[in-house]
């Protein structure tokens, strides 16, 4: 009878202390969705737009970001933060501050400028630049800036590319293989590209999360061959629509496999 009574504080102890974690790992995500950007910001100037947002955890490792520069141009990005769940959701407050101090206090607009900024302002917050620092930690980033007036876009990436479909063929621009933060050298420069838009292309920038998500017949990655192969095929949907096959081909290639990582997949058109 004691045992029982002891496994059954026990139990109750637990429940407490499970009840109190999941408390603050919700209150934790009001408060990394109030840091995320307002999509209006977009949405106001590019209405056709989409962005399929699915954290492993109920925090998330991978972020998006908006702003518009006094300039008038747009800027937004998709980042990918080591790990994710609470370490990531961290790292993308460091990662949305650094990039707002970049672009609405240091008012740059230029791509490569800003993922320096970000680069130098990720190791500083983490202090890697001392000698002794443990810290490991950064994250992949694919930047756009849109400029509408001049039809162009300008585009810098750590590690995450960007695509964009036009006329049925889907073009890769690459980014340049550093990190932001973690080992990456606090001079490192990343590539800035810059391309004409035309109306109706279709753009995307993502995190790693989709194409690396298990399932299928044989329990194996959905992998990029298969995910460039699917925005192809619905590039032309609206973006709505896209979001939801994109939902959709997930869940059914998941099934009944555990989400591995993060997810998140933007689409503009222009």
């Amino acid at each position: 009878k004691k045992a029982n009574n002891s496994l059954s504080l026990a139990y109750k102890e637990i429940e407490v202390q499970n009840k109190d974690i999941t408390d603050s790992i919700n209150y934790a995500k009001q408060i990394q969705r109030a840091r995320l950007s307002n999509p209006s910001i977009i949405l106001n100037h590019l209405p056709d737009a989409f962005g399929l947002y699915k954290p492993k955890d109920v925090v998330s490792g991978d972020f998006y970001w908006f702003a518009e520069h006094e300039s008038g141009k747009l800027l937004m990005a998709a980042a990918d933060c080591t790990g994710h769940g609470i370490p990531g959701a961290f790292m993308s407050l460091i990662g949305i501050d650094e990039l707002n101090h970049a672009v609405l206090e240091k008012r740059l607009c230029d791509a490569s400028a800003i993922l320096s900024s970000l680069n130098k302002g990720v190791k500083k917050a983490l202090r890697q630049n001392e000698e002794n620092s443990m810290s490991r930690d950064g994250m992949d980033i694919a930047l756009i800036i849109f400029d509408l007036k001049n039809n162009t876009i300008e585009y810098a990436g750590a590690n995450r590319p960007l695509y964009y479909i036009r006329e049925n063929t889907l073009n890769e621009i690459p980014p340049t293989k550093a990190a932001i933060g973690g080992t990456t050298s606090n001079d490192q420069e990343f590539k800035s590209h810059v391309r004409e838009i035309k109306k109706n292309d279709m753009i995307y920038v993502f995190t790693d999360g989709f194409a690396d998500q298990f399932g299928g017949e044989s329990g194996k990655k959905f992998m990029t061959k298969r995910f460039k192969d699917l925005l192809l095929s619905i590039h032309h949907k609206p973006a709505t629509e896209q979001e939801a096959i994109l939902e959709k081909s997930l869940e059914e290639w998941k099934k009944e496999v555990s989400q591995v990582d993060d997810i998140l997949v933007m689409g503009v058109r222009i």
